[in-house]
């Protein structure tokens, strides 16, 4: 097929890695802008315009889509079929309506649970079993269009949102290419209303943990939260990134330090404790926090969360 790709992260440059390595002919790659990165904040382009550079495939970064310059280069492509994997940007229905057989997009959740922009963090947020990926027939809402197919996914208790990411670009990638190779025979599935969920973008703010929540719901966020934007608390009033914790058995004041251990750092929640075991200080390195303890005295008693 003529193929009309959109996407920005490493999630969907997997995606457009499998469809070149499947024999598309991949006519054009949309991504966005290149985005200052980095200490120096150096204007850095895209994982996909990177993987579109490496095999030659032509990039167009338009700021928006609404214009009748980036339309007539859309039209001026003649794609079969366009595939959009997290772009980022709104694509008009005079957009939707180009490719011959519409636009499909790549979504990191079992439709219609966790519509919106954050929906691999949010399932693990919210203690889900399993999630997975949708292929759906795009429309001008939200995730709102047809289902094609979809495959599922478990989430493992260790998964933070970093290895359920690239496991999913990985399925994501497999999801598409077979629903091209098999779109005659797809039969699309309109969405239940009823069961939508909205994942919304994250915040920093919402990552700093309230120690009167439960143990376990504390330690989906810190695994949540990782790689971006970071689990925190406050220690003498300086953030504090948790990277790694466990719940533990344990009872006291929430947010109170119950103990300090080799390797973990066991602080009093809600009902039960977390055991922290892989932080990062102000202005350090992540690391144990045995290594912390080595540095720094934390006796019972002492108070995260201030």
């Amino acid at each position: 097929m003529r193929i009309l790709f959109a996407g920005t992260p490493p999630f969907a440059a997997a995606a457009l890695d499998a469809l070149a390595d499947a024999g598309h002919d991949i006519v054009l790659v949309l991504t966005q802008p290149d985005r200052p990165a980095g200490r120096g904040m150096k204007l850095t382009p895209s994982a996909v315009k990177q993987a579109a550079l490496a095999r030659g495939l032509p990039v167009s970064q338009p700021p928006s889509l609404k214009s009748p310059e980036a339309q007539d280069e859309l039209r001026a492509a003649d794609a079969d079929v366009m595939v959009v994997a997290a772009y980022g940007l709104i694509l008009p229905q005079v957009v939707l309506d180009l490719p011959r057989f519409g636009c499909l997009n790549i979504h990191a959740s079992l439709l219609p649970r966790w519509r919106g922009a954050a929906p691999i963090q949010r399932a693990i947020l919210a203690g889900d079993a399993e999630t997975g990926i949708t292929i759906m027939q795009m429309d001008a809402g939200l995730d709102t269009g047809a289902m094609l197919s979809k495959t599922v996914l478990s989430i493992r208790d260790s998964d933070t949102a970093a290895s359920l990411h690239d496991a999913l670009a990985a399925a994501g990638a497999s999801a598409i290419v077979a629903a091209l190779a098999n779109y005659s025979t797809l039969v699309p599935v309109a969405q239940d209303e009823a069961q939508a969920t909205y994942a919304a973008k994250l915040s920093k703010d919402e990552a700093q943990l309230d120690w009167s929540q439960p143990a376990e719901a504390l330690a989906r966020a810190v695994r949540a939260y990782n790689p971006v934007p970071g689990a925190w608390t406050l220690l003498d009033g300086a953030p504090l990134k948790i990277w790694a914790a466990q719940p533990v058995p344990g009872l006291g004041i929430p947010g109170e330090v119950l103990r300090a251990e080799a390797d973990q750092l066991v602080v009093a929640c809600g009902s039960g404790a977390l055991a922290l075991q892989e932080i990062q200080p102000a202005g350090s390195k992540r690391m144990g926090a045995g290594a912390f303890l080595t540095g720094r005295q934390l006796p019972p008693g002492t108070r995260l969360g201030h």
